[in-house]
């Protein structure tokens, strides 16, 4: 059953990206990066094998429909490898819990930093793979931290509505 529900939030977050939110792009810096929820909210247990299985399939479908061939896949994948120990940082809770991470189960401190480590290094890495040069760094910065706000406000608006019983 966890299987099923985890494989359509996937299915609803490669549409929703590669539809609507690849083409919104305000003030032509920034874009919401919202595929990441998927990574952030996966089951704490889970091993980083299939962790990095996820990733790598998320973000190869984001760049299959948007053509930018390995660039989310390198980007989900570098996510997902520092993710258990970006949540073990900021997790309050027993390594040995299995729990999904989230506002309410991690409190809202907790989890709003966890997102914000983790979404500003997916933007990071994203960014610097796409341009592939620092020659225009200001613009870069403004790019990243621009992605990182806007993916951000998504992410936690989500998270409060939702709740996993």
């Amino acid at each position: 059953m966890q299987y099923i529900i985890r494989l359509e939030w996937f299915i609803i977050l490669v549409l929703l990206q590669v539809l609507v939110l690849n083409h919104i792009h305000f003030e032509q810096y920034a874009t919401p990066l919202f595929y990441i929820y998927f990574l952030l909210k996966i089951d704490s247990d889970n091993s980083r094998k299939g962790l990095m299985l996820w990733a790598f399939s998320l973000g190869l479908c984001i760049d299959i429909f948007s053509n930018t061939p390995g660039l989310n896949a390198a980007t989900a994948v570098c996510t997902a490898f520092c993710r258990p120990w970006i949540l073990r940082l900021f997790s309050l809770r027993d390594i040995t819990d299995n729990f999904e991470p989230g506002m309410y189960q991690m409190g809202f401190a907790s989890f709003f930093r966890y997102t914000i480590v983790l979404v500003l290094l997916h933007a990071f890495i994203l960014n610097i793979l796409d341009t592939f040069s620092l020659a225009n760094t200001p613009t870069l910065l403004l790019k990243i931290a621009s992605d990182t706000i806007i993916t951000l406000i998504f992410i936690l608006c989500v998270d409060s509505v939702r709740r996993k019983k």
